[in-house]
């Protein structure tokens, strides 16, 4: 029986200065999500409603696509009233250009807001990560934004993803970072396939490029998360999902129906999207029987490989479902 833990209510109305290539959301210069001050609005009958009616769920409510807010102070204090963890954590990619002032009074501000901690993506070295990013300069940005963060006293950390083209990098740039001495934590991932990440299937990063990285690098993976296909089609490491939380995206083309529907029924329906995405295709098991490479190489967690099993599953029968991956839309996630 899968358990609804949570729901997340978001609204992607902020746009964001990059255009990255691996882009969970693929972002592509439109903001989709409803104005602001609605989607508030929203935000706190929901929260209202579930601590009446449904008070064993985590409620939460954010923004995106970056958090270049035009009014940032208040809109922190709102996330903060109604309690959402974005309100102290920020993921602050895709940010406007900032001078070594405009970032420390950025983060002055941020600290005064009680947000205790700032994450920052690097791509790789320097160019490449601005290639990357699609935007010249955002890797001298970030470092004189991480500067800022230290000075202000704001937790910082960076994760870095692994690709077979920036693996190489990850030596020199872990070097370079831990130079400047203002991070808190570094961290390395794989990369997912959902939004634009599915373009970068062809550099996944595997065991093969796995000589690339020192021995100090690669502590820095979590090799229980990510694990070669092969591990996980022939291993014991998969774990079946019972829980999930349900993503409510207030979008422009659907706020009008979203404000006339209860919480209730926004959440009934939301799960019976996600019901009927996962009733489309068989599981983990026989799809990897099907799909899977019991040699293969490349890296991935759990949910990542699922997920590009049921992309070839949809492609091969035609299946057409709505995708409650796709972080734009109204969705879960399972786990």
């Amino acid at each position: 029986m899968m358990k609804t833990e949570s729901v997340l209510l978001q609204t992607l109305c902020v746009p964001c200065a990059n255009r990255c290539r691996y882009c969970l959301l693929s972002w592509d210069g439109t903001p989709v999500g409803a104005a602001w001050d609605r989607s508030v609005e929203l935000a706190r009958g929901f929260k209202t409603w579930i601590a009446e009616h449904r008070p064993e769920l985590t409620f939460s409510f954010a923004f995106g696509y970056s958090m270049e807010h035009p009014d940032l102070r208040n809109a922190l204090r709102t996330l903060r009233e109604i309690g959402s963890p974005q309100s102290e954590f920020l993921q602050c990619d895709g940010m406007r250009m900032r001078d070594e002032a405009e970032c420390a009074a950025l983060a002055e501000m941020l600290a005064q807001e009680g947000v205790k901690q700032l994450n920052f993506t690097l791509y790789g070295l320097p160019d490449y990560h601005d290639r990357f990013a699609a935007r010249k300069g955002d890797f001298d940005l970030l470092l004189r934004l991480s500067r800022a963060a230290k000075a202000a006293g704001l937790k910082l950390s960076v994760s870095i993803p692994l690709t077979a083209e920036s693996a190489p990098q990850a030596d020199p740039l872990l070097g370079l970072l831990r130079g400047q001495n203002v991070c808190d934590r570094i961290y390395l991932f794989v990369p997912h396939g959902e939004g634009r990440g599915a373009s970068l299937q062809s550099i996944r990063f595997s065991t093969d490029a796995l000589k690339a990285l020192s021995a100090d690098a690669l502590a820095l993976l979590n090799r229980e998360l990510y694990r070669p296909e092969g591990e996980w089609v022939t291993g014991p490491w998969y774990r079946e999902e019972t829980k999930r939380t349900l993503l409510i995206s207030l979008r422009k083309d659907e706020l009008a129906r979203c404000a006339s529907m209860s919480p209730g029924e926004l959440i009934a329906e939301t799960e019976a999207l996600d019901e009927a995405y996962y009733a489309a295709f068989p599981g983990f098991r026989e799809l990897a029987e099907r799909y899977g490479d019991p040699e293969g190489k490349g890296f991935y967690r759990q949910r990542d490989l699922f997920h590009h099993y049921r992309r070839l599953y949809a492609s091969e029968f035609g299946v057409r479902v709505r995708d409650v991956m796709d972080e734009r839309l109204t969705g879960s996630r399972r786990y």
